[in-house]
């Protein structure tokens, strides 16, 4: 069976104004828990229910591991790595030390960073036979001006106390990148009434005093 790609239409960052094209691959529907036991049951002398009860024993005892901060490498998978966040509602510390410090109680598992082992890479490259779909997708052009952006952003952080990247692009309907590189230029223009705080990926937006 072929997958279908589209040629997708992207914003040229190092070119403002300028659109690309980029294959992406047009995903089917999601291929479950049972069917892929089915599979890997055909190839085996175990039962359906055998492979989905290892399958959820290998899940559980990933959790565990992770849990007691170590990563998961599965050979011709990949590493799990598990991911920390601060819990909804807690502020969080500013780097120069002052402010509220934030203790264990404050933070949870907010998720799980994958990174697939090449070898996952290269048998996905050996099964995969591409087809062109006809349909190419249009970039979505966004539908508020840049002030009327910057005046929803002010109007959400006078009712919020923080607005992060994804907030923003929720807001407005621009794609992460986008958002995060605007949120950036609204800090450096003078007026605007945006300031961050935080570093790198724990970077948040506030309304300036």
């Amino acid at each position: 069976m072929s997958a279908k790609y589209v040629m997708q239409e992207v914003k040229d960052l190092n070119n403002e104004g300028r659109t690309l094209l980029y294959p992406r691959m047009e995903l089917q529907e999601v291929c479950g828990l049972d069917e892929l036991a089915r599979q890997v049951a055909a190839g085996t002398t175990f039962g359906v229910g055998e492979v989905k009860g290892v399958i959820s024993l290998v899940s559980r005892w990933m959790a565990v591991m992770m849990g007691q901060g170590r990563q998961v490498k599965l050979d011709g998978v990949g590493t799990f790595t598990p991911a920390l966040g601060l819990k909804k509602g807690r502020e969080r510390e500013e780097p120069d030390g002052s402010g509220a410090r934030r203790n264990a109680a404050s933070i949870e598992v907010s998720g799980v960073h994958f990174r697939a082992d090449k070898e996952l890479v290269r048998e996905l490259r050996r099964s995969c036979r591409l087809e062109r779909s006809p349909e190419q997708r249009r970039l979505c052009r966004p539908k508020h001006s840049p002030q009327e952006r910057l005046a929803l952003a002010q109007a959400y952080l006078r009712a919020h106390p923080v607005m992060r990247v994804a907030d923003y692009a929720a807001l407005t309907g621009l794609s992460r990148t986008m958002a995060g590189q605007e949120l950036r230029r609204w800090v450096q223009t003078e007026g605007s009434g945006i300031a961050s705080q935080g570093m790198a990926s724990h970077r948040v937006y506030v309304l300036t005093p």
